[in-house]
Formats: C-alpha cells, sequence, structure tokens
C-alpha cells in the first residue's frame, strides 16, 4: 500500500470515529428529483437511460468556475480544462460538439463547441442544479447531444410563486490557490400572480498556484518526426500558471405570471468575462501547410533548421474579453384542452462576442448570434402508452473575424421533430424515441451543405426486487457535421493547432448499447453502466504532422468504436457515516487500428462522509491512472492521486439558515495534467487550494 493511500484511510478513519447523526448524508449524487430535461417530466428512477443530478449543497461546495470543473465529481465525466477561464465537460470520453450544454432544454449558442478555449456562458454560481443526460436519454436534444447533454438548471424564470412573498439566497467564497474571491445573490419577490427574480455573481481570481512545474521541452516520441531535433534548452518553470486568471460578472432580470395551470416568463442575462489564455506560443503564428506537412520557420517535414523560442519575448498572454446578452421565453399548459396533459415551450436568443487580445490589440473576434424554439406537446395516456411530441427550430449565425479567423463566417439553420413513448407493464418499463433533423449549412466562399440525420432508441428497464433495475438501452444517433468540421482552414493559436475542415463529410453514425444495474433502496445502493458506442463514419481531428506543440490537423471520417464502463457504490451506515467507491474507464479507437486523441484516463476512488449534528463533510482519494493509449503524434501523461476534503456547519440566525463550510482540493499538492486537454504538458491543474464560503439563505 502506498503511503498515499495509507494517508487517506487513515484519515477517512478519523473522520468517521467522530459522527454520530442517525441519517447519512446523501451524497454527491441525487436521484429523487424530478428531471427537468425529461418531457415527461419523471423522476431519476424512473428515466430508463442514465442520468445523473447534481444539486442542493454539494453543487455550493463543488461548484468551480468553469462548468467542466464543477463536474468532474460524477462518474464517467471529465473535463478538458484549459486553464482558469475555460474547461468543458467530457463525457465517456466525448465533448463538444458531440456534448450539448443546454439551459433548461435551450442551446446556448456560445462559442464554446468551436474550441475548448472559449469559455461556456452559464455561470455555476447562480445554477439550481446540474443535469447529465448520458446515452439515449440525450436523444430528444439533437444530434449534438450524440455523446451527452448537460442541462443547467437555474431560477432565472420562476415557475412558483415564492413562500411568504419572498425568498432569496447570498453567498461568500474565497479561494486561496488562486486569490478568488466570489459572491452570488439571488432573490424571488412575489407581486400577485406576478413574480419577479433578481440575481448577481461576481468573480475575481488570479493565476493559480500549481506544484512548481516547468514544461517538457519537446521531444520525439515513436510517433514524431523521425529526425533528430536539437533542443537543448527547456522552457522556464512556474509556481503560478501564466493567463489562467478569470474574471466574471453576470446579472439577470428574470419575471414570470404564474396561475393554477402554468405559467408564462421571460428572462434577460448579461454576462461580462476576461480571463487568460495559458501556453501561447508566437512562434506557431508563422506555421502554415505544405500539402500534409507543417512549415514552421525554419522548421519543415525533413528540414534541419528548428530554431525556436518556447517563450514570449515579452511573458505577456493573449486574453479573452467576453460578453453575452441572452434573453430566455419558457412557458408552460397544463391541461389545456381534453387529450393534452401539458404543452411546454422554450426559446431562446443569444448575442455572444468575444474580443481575443494579444499584447493589447485585438487580434480576432468570434462572435455567434442564435435563436431556437423548441415545443412539446404531452398526450394524455393512449392504451398504457405516455409520450410527448415536440418540434424544435434554431439558426446560428457565427464568424470569427481577425489574426484567427480559422472559420468563415457560416450560418447553420436545424429544424427537428421527435417523439418520446414511455408504457409501465408490471415490473417493466418500455421507453422509445425518434428524432428527424434536417441542417442546412453555408459559408462565404464555401460550398453549402444539407444533411439530415435520423436518430431512433428504445430501452427496457425490469425492477427484477424492491429497489433493483435492470435496464438495456439500444440507439441508433446521427450527426451533421459542425460548421467548423466542414469550413475550417486556418491557424488557431488557442489549441496550438493548424485546422482544415472537410466540406465533404456525410453524418456521423453512432450504433449504441448500454447495459445498466442500480439499486436504489436501502443502507446499501449502486449503480454500474457499461456500454459500446459504433461509429459509422466518427468525425475527428486527425493529426497530419507536429512541430513541437503544434498540430496540423484536418476533420476526417472513420469508422470508431468507444467501449467503457462506469459506476459508483455506496452503504450508509445507522450512525451518519457513509463510504462510498467510484470509477470509470473508456477506450476509444479507430477500427481500421490506433487509438483516439485526448480520451481520458481510468479513475478509481473512495469517499468517506459523515454527519454530525451541525457538522458535515467527506474525504475523498482518486486514482487518475497514467493515459498512454495514445494517438499519433500524442504525448501520454503520467497518472496522479487527488484528495479532496469537506467540512461544513450549518446554523441559524433567526430567520437565516446559513451554512459555512471549507473545500480542500489537490491536498497532496500534486502535479496534474489533464490528457483531455490540448495543453495537457502545458498547463496542469491548480495545486492545492482550499475554498471558504459561506452560504445563507432566507
Amino acid at each position: 500500500m502506498s503511503p498515499k493511500v495509507a494517508l487517506f484511510l487513515a484519515a477517512s478513519l478519523s473522520v468517521m470515529a467522530g459522527a454520530s447523526r442517525a441519517e447519512a448524508d446523501q451524497g454527491p449524487v441525487v436521484r429523487e428529483v424530478i428531471v427537468t430535461a425529461d418531457p415527461l417530466g419523471r423522476s431519476g428512477d424512473e428515466v430508463i437511460s442514465n442520468v445523473e443530478i447534481l444539486s442542493g449543497e454539494v453543487l455550493a461546495q463543488r461548484r468551480q468556475a468553469t462548468l467542466g470543473e464543477t463536474l468532474v465529481s460524477l462518474p464517467g465525466v471529465t473535463s478538458d480544462a484549459f486553464g482558469g477561464g475555460a474547461s468543458r465537460p467530457v463525457i465517456r470520453g466525448q465533448t463538444a460538439p458531440r456534448v450539448k450544454i443546454l439551459s433548461d432544454g435551450s442551446s446556448l449558442f456560445d462559442a464554446s463547441d468551436v474550441s475548448p478555449d472559449h469559455a461556456v456562458s452559464g455561470e455555476p454560481l447562480l445554477l439550481d442544479g446540474i443535469e447529465v443526460l448520458r446515452g439515449p436519454s440525450a436523444l430528444l436534444y439533437g444530434g449534438g447531444a450524440i455523446g451527452g447533454a448537460v442541462n443547467l438548471i437555474d431560477r432565472k424564470i420562476p415557475t412558483a410563486l415564492p413562500p411568504a412573498g419572498g425568498e432569496g439566497a447570498v453567498e461568500l467564497r474565497y479561494g486561496s490557490g488562486d486569490r478568488e474571491r466570489a459572491g452570488v445573490v439571488g432573490v424571488t419577490v412575489g407581486l400577485g400572480a406576478f413574480a419577479l427574480r433578481l440575481e448577481g455573481a461576481s468573480r475575481r481570481a488570479d493565476d493559480y498556484e500549481v506544484p512548481f512545474y516547468t514544461p517538457p521541452a519537446h521531444t520525439d516520441d515513436e510517433h514524431d518526426h523521425e529526425e533528430d531535433h536539437d533542443h537543448e534548452e527547456e522552457a522556464a518553470g512556474f509556481d503560478r500558471l501564466p493567463g489562467s486568471f478569470n474574471r466574471n460578472r453576470t446579472i439577470t432580470v428574470g419575471g414570470s405570471w404564474i396561475g393554477s395551470d402554468g405559467y408564462f416568463g421571460v428572462a434577460y442575462t448579461e454576462q461580462d468575462s476576461e480571463y487568460g489564455l495559458p501556453g501561447h506560443n508566437h512562434e506557431y503564428e508563422s506555421c502554415h501547410p505544405h500539402g500534409s506537412s507543417l512549415h514552421c520557420g525554419g522548421h519543415d517535414h525533413g528540414g534541419e533548421d528548428h530554431d525556436h523560442d518556447h517563450e514570449h519575448a515579452d511573458g505577456h498572454v493573449p486574453i479573452v474579453d467576453l460578453k453575452s446578452r441572452r434573453v430566455d421565453v419558457r412557458g408552460e399548459i397544463r391541461s389545456p384542452f381534453a387529450g393534452v396533459e401539458r404543452i411546454r415551450f422554450r426559446g431562446g436568443h443569444t448575442d455572444y462576442a468575444h474580443d481575443e487580445i494579444d499584447d493589447g490589440v485585438v487580434a480576432t473576434t468570434f462572435s455567434n448570434k442564435g435563436h431556437e424554439l423548441r415545443l412539446e406537446v404531452q398526450h394524455a395516456p393512449i392504451g398504457g402508452l405516455n409520450g410527448v411530441i415536440g418540434v424544435q427550430t434554431s439558426e446560428s449565425d457565427f464568424a470569427a473575424v481577425g489574426a484567427e479567423s480559422f472559420v468563415p463566417p457560416s450560418t447553420t439553420k436545424n429544424t427537428a421533430i421527435f417523439l418520446l413513448e414511455a408504457m409501465t407493464l408490471g415490473d417493466w418499463r418500455l421507453e422509445g424515441a425518434l428524432r428527424q433533423e434536417w441542417q442546412e449549412a453555408e459559408a462565404l466562399n464555401r460550398p453549402d451543405t444539407e444533411h439530415r440525420p435520423f436518430s431512433a432508441s428504445a430501452g427496457a428497464s425490469w425492477t427484477f426486487a424492491p429497489g433493483y433495475m435492470a435496464s438495456l438501452n439500444v440507439a441508433r444517433s446521427q450527426r451533421a457535421p459542425h460548421a467548423q468540421e466542414l469550413y475550417a482552414r486556418g491557424i488557431h493559436i488557442a489549441s496550438n493547432t493548424y485546422e482544415i475542415g472537410t466540406a465533404t463529410l456525410d453524418e456521423e453514425t453512432a450504433n449504441s448499447i448500454e447495459l445498466s444495474l442500480r439499486k436504489t433502496q436501502g443502507p446499501l445502493t449502486f449503480s454500474a453502466s457499461a456500454y459500446r458506442y459504433a461509429y459509422e463514419g466518427y468525425i475527428y481531428a486527425a493529426t497530419l504532422d507536429r512541430f513541437e506543440d503544434f498540430r496540423l490537423i484536418q476533420y476526417t471520417q472513420d469508422d470508431a468504436t468507444f467501449t467503457g464502463v462506469e459506476g459508483q457504490v455506496r452503504y450508509a451506515f445507522a450512525n451518519g457515516l457513509a463510504v462510498s467507491a467510484f470509477g470509470d474507464r473508456v477506450k476509444a479507437e479507430l477500427d481500421d487500428g490506433g487509438p483516439l486523441p485526448r480520451i481520458p484516463a481510468a479513475r478509481l476512488g473512495g469517499r468517506g462522509e459523515f454527519v454530525a449534528g451541525a457538522w458535515s463533510g467527506d474525504l475523498e482519494y482518486i486514482r487518475i491512472f497514467e493515459q498512454d493509449d495514445i494517438a499519433a503524434f500524442e504525448t501520454s501523461t503520467p497518472g496522479h492521486d487527488m484528495v479532496n476534503a469537506t467540512l461544513a456547519y450549518d446554523f441559524a440566525a433567526g430567520a437565516f439558515d446559513s451554512q459555512l463550510f471549507v473545500r480542500g482540493t489537490n491536498l497532496l499538492d500534486e502535479t496534474a495534467l489533464s490528457h483531455t486537454s490540448y495543453l495537457s504538458t502545458l498547463a496542469p491543474q491548480r495545486g492545492r487550494s482550499f475554498l471558504v464560503g459561506l452560504r445563507t439563505q432566507f
């Protein structure tokens, strides 16, 4: 047993010895709530597909500045971390554009599906919950959710009148590792049948601390050029990651009319954010392709001149200055007429733009103006069938103008119809879903494209004993290519790539199967899933050539297979204690040989939790294994241990219910490199850090 594992076990026993409360805390995954993204409004236990929900106090304690970092505690979910300002969720080895980010079922329309350095515009501090849908459960949200969907639950549009005329919450936070200073406030006021919502969040965080780290000088491995590069110099080390700072301000004003049969509301959200882009290298700005090879200054395929400088001459890093203006419209009518139980409406319009500023000068401006309308009609039971039929339409106008205009101005239009039907037969639950899409994409000086992806899924679950459920889901899902995959042509410094799109890409088809086993009652609970995705025409960025940390990539199609397992088991003792184990692993390979790039490493961990009167807390150990199953031109990442802990104290002050908590992350202060990141060896994750927070609700 390693000393680190022994340290974790000893600390866990120490924590457990002090517990005395009769009921254990329920842990980070809460299933006994309604799944907002499910059109039938079922609970997590009733949905056959794989759904996880992060909410309540655990969400408040674990949320970070970015969505990806907030979700990494869930099995099967990691992030493609890009410093302190941006990270997207990675679900079962896949991220945008195969992971759809939704705001209460409506698309966000930011630029996060174009590049990992573009932040998801949803603010974690203002979220009431996060739903993660994996497998066929995400089908109804389209091909952009072929790998999964993340639904952000907020309170910007009230759906019920607040008790006693009003309610609210205030939270203050301070983080040691990045000197984070953050605050959030939200208030809902009832005015007759009308409810008004006001909320805002502000965050200022400096470059975060890492264990003293020296980025490795480039060395050729078996996947790189065979010629001998003579790199005698090394990049300078650092104990704070340059460009990992983050500044953010978000405000929302919303209101809704609420009646006995439904509601209708509108909200306006404005977000301003500024964050750095670590790992930037000015030398790569001269890189360009010669056929399938790179030419970077003196470097050419087979050449001998490799003079270069890893560092900026003046040490500055580029900055993203982001502005998002969004209007949400939501409504619901219950039992409007015979045969219809509910009509639900969602609409959103986003005006998004961000400048990438280099040395005080705007180098590139990315913009996305988009809107979406979604209508769902839930019919009354027909012969035991409960179902929803819906229509969805969206349009996105995306542009990148400036030095990194690697994607020409483009317009993507999508229209879809979908159907979900479910029924219960004794101990069996059955469901099926269909979705047909029509997508048109056009870009400046590029050929227009049309695609008609069709998706279908079927699932069955069997409650073979009280609290035990086995389920099987199968699906055929199709995704139309993203505008970036079709039309990219140019340098993308943020991800250290020169990107080449392919306008002739066809629909991507995934044939998937997932087998799950769950136990949801009693002191022992668990969930486990095994899955296989067999892709026909999987679209990916194939690396054609590499110079140091810069890659020439081209979007292409090949058959590929993803297989994996994920799960967790938890036992709650009668005296307020609980222990759990969890883990996940995914393997992704092209069918004609070779791993796919940036696939997350396997993880295995354990957690101890306690509740003792007003005190509660947890201590967890996670082993992230080495990832050496790598694609061509890719670099392996070493394994590392992660130890995190939380301690919280609940107290009341008059009518105010409050909680003071502290959460420590990476307590061993290990150098942690994320294999899913384009900057895996250039931007390590934050070192040891402590977050102190105070939450008050009234």
